[in-house]
């Protein structure tokens, strides 16, 4: 072995001394715009950051990040539902050719813990976007004889698990012969994708007509970089599928909503073939069900136009998908006035309810609250539905003490979005009157929005109408 690493340690392996470690990520290729975002939150989590310098391909299943340690590369897969796994690269190239070479290089010291007579591993060939066959799978395997392992082949329960990675682009009907790249690494751990099954909405105790799914919760929870004994706030609670999220890596959570029915689990059920919600159909019973039980803190009735909060109150994120009116309406408590009528009309609501909530009110609030009971760092991570014909950048609503961190969209239809708003608190917050022309100006932005629900049904009736008119030619 000794004679070896002479052999191609003269050839250039010494260069990447001084370097950070190179590691490959290997990404789920869904939900494409929140990897990124997501990957730079749990970095940044970890005592990491993300260098500007490294050139991402964003739609490739394929990066490779310069993380100082291998420590820290973990903890950012025991976190991320966007990446599979992570190895250790010991060498890339655009052929076998430049694969080998790359190896040869990859300085020796860094292989021989790996390599022992003592030890145990297995070789797994990973192709993306094609199949490759077992012969052709067995003669790569092969074609690695030049690398000096002396330990024994385990494929049940090896101590070191080494990966051939070939990428074959991204056109599933545009195949390639040849990879486009070639990499070889150790692995080092899987991510959290078993997460997204586990945690279902098909199999929660309690849901809702808009609970959010698994995979976007657990993404809000990262851009959030939401960690072990934080106070996490949901101002539009709702069946609390956010708070379970956050509770899961050991947040506390609390939340609030203006409905009264959703918040004490009464009235309708939102489940198929259940007329009514059962007597522990609850926010608190759904973190009951994953063991979360004890990072739950309460959730209040409350109008989320009107904070609650006392000045001291802070808290170290706030997510949230505020109503769109579409699934549910945007509401709140109606003025003293229309209270007063309420009362004389002898209504039954706990709430005297009025439906002009506005979607630029919602964020104006939103965002001074945000502003006002965020610890100095904490992040506001939000849904922002928007008409896609009418989206420019501007509108994204702004705070002189919030800076935006990441904007990714989801498509809804054809001509209706939403887009995740990930903003850090960077500022103070001072007297709101002192911002309110900026804030102002931020609301009138957006206000051609308000009547999103109007333009999201108008483009279904429109389909409908396309649809039935091509079934009857």
């Amino acid at each position: 072995m000794r004679g070896w690493a002479e052999r191609f340690m003269a050839s250039g392996g010494a260069m990447a001394r001084g370097l950070l470690p190179s590691y490959l990520l290997l990404l789920a290729q869904e939900n494409l715009e929140f990897r990124l975002p997501e990957i730079k939150s749990l970095l940044s989590l970890c005592g990491g950051q993300f260098s500007s310098q490294q050139e991402i391909r964003i739609n490739s299943p394929f990066w490779i990040l310069n993380i100082p340690s291998e420590e820290m590369a973990r903890g950012l897969m025991k976190r991320t539902v966007c990446a599979k796994s992570v190895f250790e690269l010991w060498g890339q190239g655009k052929s076998a050719e430049e694969l080998y070479t790359s190896l040869k290089n990859y300085p020796m010291e860094k292989m021989v813990p790996y390599l022992q007579s003592n030890s145990t591993y297995k070789i797994h060939i990973h192709a993306f976007n094609k199949t490759l066959t077992q012969d052709k799978k067995i003669r790569r395997i092969d074609a690695l004889e030049f690398l000096p392992f002396e330990g024994k082949v385990n494929l049940k329960n090896p101590e070191h698990i080494f990966w051939i990675l070939e990428d074959y682009g991204m056109d599933p009907n545009n195949v390639p012969e040849d990879p486009l790249d070639l990499y070889f690494g150790r692995w080092i751990a899987n991510g959290q994708r078993e997460l997204i099954e586990s945690y279902s909405v098909k199999r929660r105790h309690f849901i809702g007509n808009t609970s959010m799914d698994a995979c976007l919760s657990f993404i809000m929870a990262n851009h959030g970089r939401v960690k072990a004994n934080d106070v996490v706030f949901d101002p539009f609670v709702g069946t609390g599928g956010l708070l379970i999220s956050s509770a899961r890596f050991g947040a506390y959570v609390c939340g609030t909503d203006i409905d009264y029915n959703t918040v004490h689990g009464l009235g309708k059920a939102s489940r198929k073939n259940q007329k009514w919600r059962g007597p522990d159909e609850n926010i608190r019973a759904n973190l009951r069900q994953y063991g979360l039980e004890k990072y739950y803190l309460d959730a209040l009735v409350s109008d989320a136009s009107k904070p609650i909060w006392r000045k001291e109150m802070l808290f170290d994120a706030i997510i949230t998908d505020p109503p769109y009116g579409i699934r549910e309406a945007t509401r709140r408590t109606g003025s003293q006035k229309e209270i007063l009528k309420a009362t004389e009309r002898g209504t039954e609501n706990h709430i005297s309810i009025s439906s002009n909530y506005h979607l630029s009110d919602i964020f104006f609030d939103l965002l001074n609250s945000a502003a006002e009971y965020l610890v100095m760092g904490g992040r506001l991570v939000y849904w922002l539905p928007v008409y896609k014909p009418e989206y420019t950048e501007e509108i994204i609503p702004r705070h002189p003490c919030l800076k935006l961190i990441s904007n990714c969209e989801q498509m809804l239809s054809s001509h209706t979005s939403r887009r995740l708003i990930t903003m850090e608190k960077v500022k103070e917050f001072e007297d709101e009157d002192q911002y309110s022309h900026l804030l102002d100006y931020q609301s009138l932005l957006y206000k051609g929005h308000n009547s999103f629900r109007e333009k999201y049904f108008s483009g279904v009736t429109k389909r409908i109408a396309k649809e039935e008119k091509d079934n009857q030619k």
